[in-house]
């Protein structure tokens, strides 16, 4: 498991005048761009103002955390009466896990930027100190796509891609020679754990038996794939990018290759926060909203690498993380695809949207795998901590048009690249059908 100490010295990105002059989003200029994107005007109004001004949001480096950060650095918080938001970084997901726990009233965070499952591992006391229950809110998804598989480079030769089934006889070569085959991922039962051990399995390699999964944060994986220590892993931009640009591996499929238009990342924040601060927490799914939608637009996406980028965010080159966020996707063997529909989505397509359906599709996953017992009463689960309700309220405020808002909290039955049918009305059948499973 992740370490579980906190991160008191992460820095926190205090909103300045100085930062929204700079992002060209002061007050009147934030209001503008408001008005412009949103003809009805923004939604405050006496009546909506928040009880606190104040939130303690976390992040990892990734670049599916922009709306959080961009919210901040245009002053989005701001425009909708959140004046004292932070934006702290957190070190792995164990470490926002463990901040979200202590809350910002302890030295830790209300909510986050988070990987979908965990708030629900968390509200169940799955993942918590002492397996207390911690309820929590998923209040928008982040984003759409955007995560890759990465392969070191020392399997180039084979013909790896959507298909891992090639990994499978070097894999078992290897731990006949007494080698240890280490897969990494970022959090266990969190979605590049779901999604490498699907990978894995749909080739017929039993992640749990054929290999180690290990846990690896985010901004480690390239020096940990670096060191030779592991065979592949899992994770999201731009660490997948920066593999390649260093010729230590390649990128083996897009998660989007695996299930098109598939969900990631989500927004939440604790429940309790929410119910004592309900006004504010619509306030900062306002402001997020906000700049989904302008992360989403191709006229920004330079603009927000930019931002992304800065030291105080992902500290990385903008070039790490612009081809793949505009759409472009070296592979790292001659293989580049140019307008890849898998690039990552903020807002179009529903991408903002957090549906149940999916949410269900995780908690299958993780029954699936054993990180919830499969007596687990998955859509009460779902029905507890979904909060979608508080995305359309905030999605009607903004005035976003009827057919950018789904008129379903599911999306109905969805099919995998190797075939597989997940239906919501009827998980025990997608279970069923799948050949490795703990369950």
């Amino acid at each position: 498991m992740t370490d579980r100490t906190p991160n008191p010295s992460a820095p926190a990105a205090a909103l300045s005048r100085r930062t929204l002059l700079k992002s060209g989003a002061a007050a009147v200029g934030a209001g503008a761009l408001a008005r412009a994107a949103f003809p009805g005007g923004a939604w405050a109004a006496a009546l909506d103002t928040p009880e606190t001004t104040r939130a303690v949001l976390g992040f990892i480096a990734l670049t599916d955390a922009a709306p959080l950060i961009v919210a901040q650095e245009r002053g989005l918080f701001a425009k909708h009466g959140m004046t004292e938001v932070q934006v702290q970084k957190q070190a792995s997901w164990g470490t926002t896990r463990d901040n979200l726990e202590l809350g910002s009233t302890g030295g830790g965070i209300d909510g986050a930027h988070i990987l979908t499952p965990m708030p629900y591992l968390m509200s169940a006391g799955r993942i918590t100190k002492n397996n207390i229950k911690l309820p929590m809110h998923i209040l928008a998804r982040l984003n759409t796509d955007g995560q890759a598989i990465s392969v070191a480079a020392s399997y180039k030769d084979l013909p790896v891609g959507l298909d891992s089934s090639p990994l499978k006889a070097a894999f078992a070569d290897a731990r006949k020679a007494g080698r240890e085959v280490k897969c990494a991922m970022t959090f266990p039962g969190g979605t590049h754990d779901l999604w490498i051990r699907y990978w894995l399995a749909a080739g017929g390699i039993d992640p749990d038996r054929d290999v180690s999964t290990i846990v690896v944060p985010p901004p480690q994986m390239v020096a940990n794939m670096k060191t030779g220590t592991m065979e592949a892993f899992c994770v999201g931009e731009p660490w997948n990018a920066q593999l390649v640009t260093q010729g230590i591996g390649f990128t083996a499929a897009s998660t989007g290759e695996l299930w098109s238009r598939h969900p990631e990342k989500s927004f939440a924040l604790r429940a309790d926060w929410v119910e004592k601060n309900p006004k504010a927490a619509k306030a900062l799914l306002s402001a997020v909203l906000e700049a989904q939608i302008w992360c989403d637009k191709p006229e920004n996406k330079e603009e927000m690498c930019r931002i992304i980028a800065k030291r105080e965010w992902l500290k990385i080159d903008v070039s790490d993380v612009l081809g793949r966020a505009r759409g472009t996707l070296d592979y790292g063997r001659g293989k580049v695809v140019q307008d890849s529909p898998h690039l990552m989505k903020f807002w179009r397509d529903h991408a903002s949207y957090p549906f149940r359906s999916h949410d269900l599709w995780f908690l299958t996953e993780d029954v699936r795998w054993g990180y919830l017992p499969s007596s687990t009463d998955l859509k009460a689960m779902v029905a507890e901590v979904n909060r979608e309700d508080l995305w359309r309220a905030a999605a009607k405020g903004l005035d976003v048009p009827a057919g950018e808002i789904p008129g379903s909290t599911s999306r109905g039955v969805e099919t995998f690249f190797d075939g597989k049918v997940f239906d919501p009305e009827n998980p025990g059948a997608y279970l069923a059908s799948l050949p490795i499973a703990r369950v």
